[in-house]
């Protein structure tokens, strides 16, 4: 079910409130409550999420800017496609992206760095057994961002934010797959495990080639390829 958001007065035209609706249309995209190439009409949306007419405008003006919604030749918004070809492509995007900020971050990063790694692991770990025990749509979300922290803690010793900018867009757009495959019991959270101790044997002994190898075999296993 979609939740209707309650905003009053003129704090629904800050961003705070653009915020609140970018994150609660972002969420039902990832489960599939708003489908691929779903027609988004401003009264629509209003009606299910709240906001105004110049809020709700910016939201999609901001979703539309991470790749999970696009304007229509008729001025309008829909929700992206999401076909075996787009699968194929963000898969593309982020191996590409990743390995190379993981292969900077081995070069340039320091012991600070890799205490985030393991630290970043070590969530990944927690959140698998809570997502296997309780697999709702909040510990999803919970697990779904433990991945992320993970992807962007690889990269974020590279020295580049514009690096680190494009993994998180590609990650976010990738989304809507990773959650399906959880729905569909399609995750292997021990082959999972055993990639992220060897991840980390990797990492600390700056064996790049086995890192990046790791690494590539976890991305298409996170988008089912």
């Amino acid at each position: 079910m979609v939740n209707k958001l309650v905003f009053g007065g003129r704090k629904s035209e800050d961003d705070t409130v653009v915020e609140m609706l970018a994150s609660a249309i972002r969420r039902d995209i990832s489960f599939g409550v708003l489908r691929p190439d779903q027609k988004l009409k401003l009264a629509d949306l209003r009606q299910a999420y709240g906001g105004s007419n110049h809020s709700m405008r910016e939201t999609l003006r901001i979703l539309s800017s991470e790749g999970v919604v696009e304007a229509t030749n008729q001025r309008g918004f829909r929700v992206t496609s999401a076909t075996e070809d787009d699968l194929r492509d963000i898969l593309l995007v982020r191996l590409e992206v990743e390995k190379i900020g993981l292969k900077r971050s081995l070069e340039r990063g320091d012991v600070a760095w890799e205490s985030r790694v393991v630290a970043a692991l070590h969530g990944v770990s927690r959140a698998d057994a809570v997502v296997q025990e309780n697999p709702d749509d909040v510990t999803a979300l919970e697990w779904d961002e433990a991945c992320r922290d993970l992807s962007m803690t690889l990269i974020s010793a590279s020295g580049s934010p514009r690096l680190s900018d494009m993994a998180a867009q590609f990650y976010g757009q990738s989304r809507r797959f990773r959650l399906a495959l959880l729905r569909e019991g399609r995750i292997d959270f021990a082959a999972r495990a055993a990639r992220r101790t060897e991840l980390q044997d990797a990492i600390m002994e700056r064996d790049e080639d086995r890192a990046l190898a790791v690494l590539e075999d976890e991305i298409g296993a996170d988008l089912g390829a």
